[in-house]
């Protein structure tokens, strides 16, 4: 393909988004990305916004088919401890939708995402690994690791935690671990979860029960280290039973449906998230505890921004020095925001200090009986500024009147 523009460098979720996005904006566009045979169990959760993005860009009504609506989120203290907080139950109708989202296997969406980036003119695929980046003030120089070279005029790097390009740009990265592992597995049941996610918040982190379609639910169960190693070597029928215990058989009988995934627990922040001619989406630039819904979307927000970025810089094709520069200013209160928004809620599990008891307790507690703040909260959780805007505008009806 004659005249590349942009690199993205990274075939998960986040790369494939990435690289179909700037390519439906009109960028010619060359995807990079090592083939890999392991299939990913864990489901995704997007939110309105996300899912906004993904019909604009035409691949939403093949994924639809493996997902399930998340129509009410409720969270559920399942401590023990003495300050214990009430049960705090979110509607999408409150504000408005039918859903705040929906639940997909990350295999249902790679394969829809996988044919949608082979099928597009505008994408250049190589199955390689980039060996060495030299980012230069007029362009990019990748190698690849089977020889080949390519000049960009840009590159948006969604290889990971241990990104190369990350580290071949000089940016550094705040890394911070947990004591905790999540154990991650879907399940059937045997009565009907009426398109609700129940969140218990325990003593050792989140479990986690989201709808897919069916009489089935995706899990994510977070405990410690030693708790994980003892579930993995249950059978699958113990297994089920500790987790129809552990839900308080809300959905009646469960069956696992195969050996979980484990995944340890940490949390990483770049230093900064663009600079020059580079981007870092997804976790290259942000990774944390999967706590209220919150990675994906992260990283569609990081894509949604490039690919208005580029779209809006289409009508002259110029990519500047600094847009890397610009990326990183745009996406930096949000992405800050979340990291240490989840950091402080899941840190705020694990204390058994009393007044961070009681301030998480309190918080829940306003929350449940507040319905004007929880229906901000539920919009921001959406879409940042959503709530905001919802606010601004009910003034601007009320001055109306």
């Amino acid at each position: 393909m004659q005249g590349l523009e942009i690199a993205v460098v990274g075939g998960g979720l986040a790369g494939s988004v990435a690289a179909l996005a700037l390519a439906r904006a009109g960028r010619k566009v060359l995807a990079i990305a090592p083939p890999t045979s392991q299939k990913d169990q864990r489901t995704t959760a997007l939110m309105d916004h996300s899912i906004q993005f993904l019909e604009r860009l035409g691949v939403w009504q093949d994924i639809a088919p493996s997902a399930a609506p998340l129509s009410v989120m409720q969270i559920i203290d399942g401590t023990q401890r003495l300050l214990r907080a009430p049960t705090a139950q979110f509607r999408a109708q409150d504000v408005g939708l039918y859903a705040f989202g929906y639940n997909m296997p990350n295999h249902a969406l790679l394969d829809v995402l996988d044919a949608a980036v082979s099928a597009e003119p505008n994408i250049e695929r190589h199955d390689s690994e980039v060996a060495s980046y030299d980012f230069g003030s007029g362009k990019v120089a990748l190698t690849l690791s089977d020889g080949s070279v390519f000049e960009t005029k840009f590159v948006v790097a969604a290889d990971g935690r241990n990104s190369k390009a990350r580290e071949a740009a000089g940016i550094g990265t705040r890394r911070w671990s947990y004591p905790q592992t999540a154990l991650v597995l879907n399940f059937g049941h045997s009565l009907g979860h009426g398109n609700i996610s129940t969140e218990f918040h325990t003593e050792s982190g989140p479990f986690t029960q989201v709808p897919l379609p069916g009489s089935r639910s995706s899990l994510v169960w977070v405990v410690k280290p030693k708790q994980a190693e003892e579930l993995l070597q249950l059978s699958i029928e113990e297994l089920s039973r500790r987790v129809e215990e552990r839900m308080q058989s809300m959905l009646g009988k469960v069956t696992v449906e195969a050996a979980p995934q484990a995944w340890p627990l940490s949390s990483l922040m770049a230093d900064r998230f663009g600079k020059g001619r580079l981007a870092l989406i997804g976790e290259a630039a942000h990774a944390f505890p999967p706590i209220g819904a919150q990675g994906l979307n992260l990283s569609l927000r990081d894509i949604i921004t490039l690919h208005d970025e580029f779209a809006t810089a289409a009508a002259d094709r110029a990519i500047r020095a600094d847009a890397g520069d610009h990326f990183n200013s745009r996406r930096r209160a949000d992405v800050m925001t979340r990291t240490l928004g989840v950091d402080l809620l899941n840190r705020s599990l694990l204390s058994d200090f009393l007044p961070t008891q009681m301030v998480r307790a309190a918080g829940l507690h306003v929350l449940t009986n507040a319905p004007p703040l929880r229906n901000l909260l539920m919009r921001e959780g959406i879409e940042p500024g959503r709530g905001l805007r919802a606010v601004m505008e009910s003034l601007r009806k009320e001055v109306r009147r």
